[in-house]
């Protein structure tokens, strides 16, 4: 296995951990902001009302995704194995 096998590998494996928690993270970041601006508008300053929305939304996005997120890994993972034999020479 030569270094561009390598890179290739760890390019991949980062594209798709970017790939898996992006609906996650940019749902809480809208929602944060939309909570943000609630706040600013009211005067609210309570921290759980801030907390709680975002951890609801991240936790629907993972049931939501899941099967996509699934069938991501499987797919990198069957590649990964099939080509065991191509990254021993």
């Amino acid at each position: 296995m030569n270094e561009m096998v390598v890179m290739k590998l760890v390019k991949d494996a980062i594209w798709l951990v970017l790939l898996l928690s992006a609906p996650s993270l940019l749902l809480g970041l809208v929602i944060g902001l939309i909570v943000s601006i609630f706040q600013a508008v009211t005067s609210i300053q309570e921290m759980t009302l801030a907390l709680i929305p975002k951890i609801l939304v991240v936790f629907a996005a993972v049931l939501f995704f899941g099967p996509w997120s699934i069938r991501l890994l499987t797919n990198y993972t069957y590649q990964i194995i099939s080509n065991i034999p191509h990254y021993l020479h």
